[in-house]
């Protein structure tokens, strides 16, 4: 029987793990160097807060098509919660406006025609121009993608800085116009918004592992691929601090670590090399479940220095994308400046609470048009050697989409090879 190992235990290592953990004849080992799966997607107890929280947060929209059959796959697509149509609440705390897009569920968007479900003072001329952003093919950035007005201040740019985690003068509009094309263009039933009813690992990880199991496949936690031998044209070996692992002749491969582990265990590989920072901010505090974020559960912030506001089971948590000039400030002075923002926008007055600042310095690669000619594609020169991960040529940014589809795409080129 062969085996293929898959280095890396994050949701593009599991994706690739349960696709060819089903095809017969084939055994599936997993190495993971830390503790617990999921890279930057898991959840953990926090002893600060006394809580298990989430690394950072993750919203999910219907049309994410791979993520709902990589769910679908492990038995956990009733381990999401969202509301039952789209709905997308934003606070400007410049204005103190409040406004919720509201796409109707079919594809023709007759929302855009009701001023009580679009933007606040946009026309339909306004909209017309998101056709021609998704249509860009070449490196626009999306601030040059459209006009600057109402829509794009108010809609375009917060989810161009939530989607590429890089700030609208350099992010890509093609690649903001693959997550729109997957989602808002197909109508209001395909970007309802999803997130965990009791965490990522809950809902993404420990299933998945779990299945993993099921079908035999060898989960390894604490093993670390420090080395890799790469001999006529093809991997040859692997190497833990411990041992070496030597593979047959029909035995593959598939790394799903970051760029960085990658171009470490093969240095002639082309990967991203400039990235982008996010900061996750936990807040101890309950909120009102009748109060601004209970018909969602999010609300987006416009002109203060959060961006999302997330309402979990026991606390509140806040999200900010491209952060890279804010990520070395004390977390003291970010949770104030956050909590001052979630006043607001729950129009509240009350201390601030216990809080813990996750810092991601290399979160997701910077989504521009050099670092995306650094995204390899997931075959390589290696005859028995595929790759994945959010980083790979995915057509999509760094998503929980494009690294679970970046998974399938791994192991099916071993097993087309």
């Amino acid at each position: 029987m062969s085996i293929v190992h898959v280095i890396g235990a994050g949701l593009a290592g599991l994706s690739a793990a349960l696709v060819l953990s089903e095809v017969p004849g084939r055994a599936v080992i997993l190495y993971e160097g830390s503790p617990a799966a999921g890279g930057r997607c898991r959840s953990y107890y926090d002893r600060t807060l006394a809580l298990q929280i989430d690394n950072g947060n993750h919203l999910l929209l219907s049309g994410n098509d791979a993520a709902a059959a990589y769910l679908k796959s492990i038995g956990a697509a009733d381990k999401l919660d969202g509301p039952d149509r789209a709905r997308f609440p934003f606070i400007d705390l410049k204005t103190n406006e409040r406004w919720t897009v509201r796409p109707n569920n079919g594809r023709i968007p007759w929302w855009i025609l009701s001023a009580s479900r679009r933007i606040p003072a946009t026309r339909l001329s306004d909209y017309l121009e998101l056709m021609s952003l998704v249509r860009l093919k070449d490196d626009t950035p999306v601030a040059d993608a459209m006009r600057r007005g109402r829509l794009y201040w108010r809609l375009v740019e917060p989810l161009a800085i939530a989607s590429l985690n890089t700030r609208p003068h350099s992010g890509l509009a093609r690649l903001l116009g693959a997550v729109m094309r997957d989602t808002l263009l197909r109508g209001g039933k395909a970007c309802i918004p999803r997130y965990p009813k009791a965490g990522l690992s809950e809902a993404l990880i420990d299933p998945a592992i779990a299945k993993l199991q099921e079908r035999g496949a060898k989960v390894l936690f604490n093993h670390r691929i420090v080395g890799m031998a790469i001999e006529r044209g093809r991997v040859a070996s692997l190497r833990t601090a411990d041992e070496t692992i030597v593979l047959n002749a029909d035995d593959a491969v598939v790394m799903a670590v970051p760029p960085w582990v990658a171009v470490d265990l093969v240095p002639d590989l082309i990967v991203p090399d400039e990235f982008e920072s996010i900061l996750n901010i936990h807040f101890k505090f309950i909120a009102n479940p009748k109060g601004p974020l209970g018909d969602t559960g999010f609300i987006g912030v416009l002109g203060g220095t959060a961006e999302w506001i997330f309402q979990k089971r026991d606390h509140i948590s806040v999200t900010i994308s491209a952060a890279n000039q804010m990520i070395d400030n004390e977390p003291e002075a970010i949770a104030e400046a956050v909590w001052t923002d979630i006043c607001a926008a729950l129009d509240i007055v009350t201390p601030l609470p216990p809080f813990r600042v996750i810092k991601e310095k290399r979160a997701t690669f910077a989504a521009t048009a050099r670092q995306d000619l650094r995204r390899p594609r997931a075959r390589t020169q290696y005859a028995n050697l595929a790759l994945a991960g959010d980083w790979t040529a995915t057509g999509l940014p760094a998503t929980i989409e494009g690294a679970i589809r970046s998974g399938r795409t791994a192991a099916n080129v071993l097993l087309t090879a």
